[in-house]
């Protein structure tokens, strides 16, 4: 015999070892109603069933479907370092408060888009050459789109390029203090998703950022992977290597490079500091970054590669006259910042009445009453809730 909404229910019920009139409570129903829809004279309705879940750490979608909820299994810790207890259990709660979101847009009928991206070529066996055919490669598609090339893009810009055309969320966190990591990420069929640590280090967060995405191309985040701060050249872990080579070519695309060098250069065996900054200030990366790139390229000697190097982010601005820029980009780093797509979605269904404000509340990790106040004003009349009306959006 096939489980029912109420079988599973009973099943909260039981392991939380309450009885009726106290699991009433702790839900927010009325006795009588529980019992009606324990009964089945009464279909348990969407606001029911998110304050079960809410309330005893399970999903609406197990309740109604008995699907166990997406978690992650054996993560994947940061090399060089070591996250575990509290710390490493606060990265799991982050990325799987944001992934609820896509269980829950899926059951609305308003799943998040997962296209279909460039894949790790068969052919290839370095990791070298595959993290750089795989930033060749997902720059002529997003090209191809229309979406045109990331090098130069800012972080929002970036975010929203990844968002809008690969289907890949990105959120600005606090990471615990003890877990000191640079980013992580997470994939399944369903869902793309990086979370990246708040910084005024902005030029970290981009390539942390382009790190991540490389983890995704090369489908190495099936299960949450969180890493520190990259260190290209000093790196083991042969998919690290990899991640690393394609965010330094992703970020900073031969093509590119060598049309900015000839328009900025005025002579390619003597580049000023002035000329050499601009460099930094087009392609956003840090001056580290960008020298090991020219000099890879062939375009600066090991003397002028460690001179570059020497320039911080701030100084480059400042000889470009673009500080003003620097700081801007400083402080869009350094705020917390959910992934837009899916809340925009959670808010379009709660305000056309398909769901109330519970998931959208869990999302942004913020009191219902608070999100109410700011939506629903108090001149504002609103519906009443589901369970008030009989007509609920989720049948058993």
């Amino acid at each position: 015999m096939n489980e029912t909404v109420i079988d599973r229910v009973r099943k909260v019920m039981d392991a939380a070892s309450l009885s009726q009139s106290a699991f009433a409570e702790r839900v927010g129903l009325t006795g009588d109603k529980l019992s009606k829809s324990l009964s089945g004279v009464r279909r348990f309705s969407s606001l029911d069933l998110a304050r079960i879940a809410e309330a005893f750490d399970t999903t609406v979608d197990w309740l109604l479907n008995g699907r166990e909820p997406v978690r992650p299994r054996s993560a994947a810790r940061p090399s060089g370092t070591t996250v575990e207890g509290a710390g490493w259990a606060e990265v799991e709660a982050l990325a799987c408060r944001f992934q609820n979101a896509y269980d829950v847009l899926d059951l609305l009928g308003r799943p998040r888009p997962v296209p279909r991206l460039p894949e790790l070529r068969p052919d290839l066996d370095r990791y070298v050459d595959q993290g750089e055919h795989l930033a060749a490669d997902l720059t002529e598609h997003l090209v191809r789109l229309g979406a045109g090339s990331p090098a130069g893009m800012d972080l929002p810009a970036l975010t929203k390029l990844l968002a809008d055309h690969c289907g890949i969320d990105v959120a600005l966190v606090e990471f615990p203090c003890q877990a000191a990591l640079s980013g992580a990420t997470w994939q399944s069929d369903t869902f793309r998703i990086v979370l990246l640590a708040t910084t005024q280090e902005w030029t970290r967060a981009r390539f942390t950022l382009a790190h991540e995405v490389g983890h995704i191309l090369a489908r190495d985040a099936q299960e949450l992977r969180a890493d520190t701060a990259p260190q290209p050249g000093r790196q083991k872990d042969y998919s690290e290597v990899r991640a690393n080579v394609f965010a330094a070519h992703f970020l900073l695309p031969e093509a590119d490079v060598r049309a900015a060098w000839e328009r900025t250069v005025t002579d390619p065996d003597a580049p000023t500091d002035d000329e050499l900054s601009e460099l930094v200030v087009i392609f956003k990366v840090s001056s580290s970054a960008l020298a090991a790139r020219l000099h890879r390229l062939g375009l600066l000697d090991t003397a002028r590669r460690d001179r570059l190097r020497g320039l911080t982010t701030e100084i480059c601005h400042l000889l470009a006259g673009r500080l003003d820029d620097h700081y801007r980009h400083r402080a869009e780093s350094a705020v917390v910042r959910p992934p837009l797509a899916p809340m925009a979605q959670l808010l379009a269904a709660y305000e056309t009445g398909e769901t109330t404000l519970r998931p959208l509340a869990a999302y942004l990790d913020r009191p219902v009453d608070d999100l109410r106040a700011i939506l629903e004003p108090a001149s504002t009349v609103r519906p009443l809730p589901e369970d008030e009306k009989g007509d609920p959006v989720f049948q058993p």
